[in-house]
Order: C-alpha cells, then structure tokens, then sequence
C-alpha cells in the first residue's frame, strides 16, 4: 500500500523543523538505557515542545519552533504496564521478578502490560502531530505501517488484528495468531511519546510471566524465531529509519 499524503496545517509550514517540503526529525540511538531514564528523557521532550506551543499561542506567533525526535533502544528487562493495564495479567509476583533481576514499571501510555528486554528494539517517537495531522487512531496505523514494511523486507507478511493495535502474523487464524510488535502510545497537545517495540532477538520465555498486552489467546513473536536465525539489530534499525521517514514523508537526521 502507498504511503498516505499526510496533511500538514498552514501554522507550520515555515517551521525551522522544515526540510523543502518535509518535516525534519532528529534521530537518536540510546543504546541500552534503563528504562526509567528513557521514560525521563522522553517526558523532557515533550514537556518542552509543549512549552513552546503554549508559549507561542500566548504570543500569537504565527510559526511554533517545536522539533520531532525518534529514540531506538534497547532496555535491561522490564515489563511495563499500561495506564489501562490489570496487575492480574502479571503472573509472578514482583518480590520475584526482583530475585531475577527483572525491573516492573507502571507506565502512563496506553495498552496493558508488555516486556522491553535485549534483543529488541524499542522506538520512542517524540513528534508535534499537528505538523503531520492531529488523529490518533491515524498515527498507531502508520506506525505500524513502518513495521509492516521492515519485516516485509525479511519475507514477512505482517498484519493488523481488528482492534488490537500491533503488528501481527497471521492474526486471522487463532492457532497460529502471534504478535511480533507491540504498541502504546501517549499524547499531550498533540506531542507524543512512548511508542513500539519490535521483537528481533528478544527471548520469548520473558513473555511467559506475563498475559502479553492482555490478550490471553495469541501469542508473541520475534524475527529470529520465524527466521531461525540471529538477525543484525543494526540492519534492522536502518529499515525502520527509511520506512519511518518514508510514512511520515519526514527527513531524519
């Protein structure tokens, strides 16, 4: 499918984030960063695009210096539970997960409870959507159109599954249904932050614990497991750069 024109409103069009006629976003690899100091890194993004939109509308601007971001990283392990999350789909207990070293954090994005560990990649867009266009239902679909494409380019055919956001294999048949990339997002003033996590090389006994995003009856999935092989998480880092760009018909840089 071709990448959706997206609107960008008249306020912006001479933002200095502009590149010809393309948003510029900033891009940045964090590496392997706790998750809690990437939780503080975005939030200090946001709140300062907000800043500047509120600023700006105080001071009847006609151009809001807001810029787009997009963080990669991989996180220690840590599951994650969402604001509209239930403690129930955590199957051990938290004195547990400590004696393994794992970390449990309640997060303020959508969806329910989900694992960040090695071997995935964990994309944070920090983006002003009101230069792109301000539907939320429109933005969880195009990044999982990013997805779509870069586990297409491995001869991967991923999916949606009608009302659970993600990208999914063979969401159509239940035996077989499996989630290969989870979502959750938040959004203020049209700013937003969290985001996707593509499972590459991640071990999937780590999903055991836990009812992945709530879901009792699907199950998860990785690149390495349906290609059997380790895969190059630098290669693949690249390929969601270039999709990224291409659905959000932005420059990263």
């Amino acid at each position: 499918m071709p990448p959706q024109r997206l609107c960008v409103h008249p306020l912006y069009r001479k933002s200095p984030t502009f590149v010809g006629d393309m948003e510029k976003i900033w891009f940045k690899d964090l590496g392997v960063i706790d998750y809690q100091e990437a939780w503080n890194y975005q939030e200090q993004l946001l709140k300062e695009n907000v800043s500047l939109k509120s600023a700006s509308v105080s001071a009847g601007q006609a151009v809001v210096p807001t810029t787009h971001h997009l963080l990669f990283c991989e996180h220690p392990p840590v599951y994650t539970l969402g604001k509209s999350g239930h403690m129930e789909n955590l199957l051990v207990s938290e004195e547990a997960l400590k004696e393994q070293g794992i970390g449990f954090v309640p997060t303020n994005r959508g969806g329910d409870i989900t694992f960040h560990g090695p071997g995935q990649i964990v994309g944070y867009p920090i983006l002003d959507l009101e230069k792109y266009f301000t539907d939320i239902g429109k933005y969880l679909r195009n990044l999982e159109e990013v997805i779509i494409r870069t586990i297409g380019e491995y001869g991967l055919k991923g999916d949606r599954s009608p009302g659970e956001t993600g990208v999914w294999l063979e969401p159509g048949d239940k035996a077989k249904a499996r989630k290969i990339c989870a979502m959750g997002v938040r959004c203020s003033r049209w700013v937003t932050m969290h985001g996707f996590a593509l499972n590459v090389n991640t071990s999937l006994d780590y999903f055991n614990k836990i009812v992945p995003c709530g879901i009792a009856d699907k199950k998860v999935a990785s690149l390495h497991e349906e290609l059997g092989r380790e895969v190059d998480i630098e290669e693949v880092k690249t390929k969601l750069k270039r999709h990224f760009a291409e659905i959000f018909e932005s420059a990263i840089e």
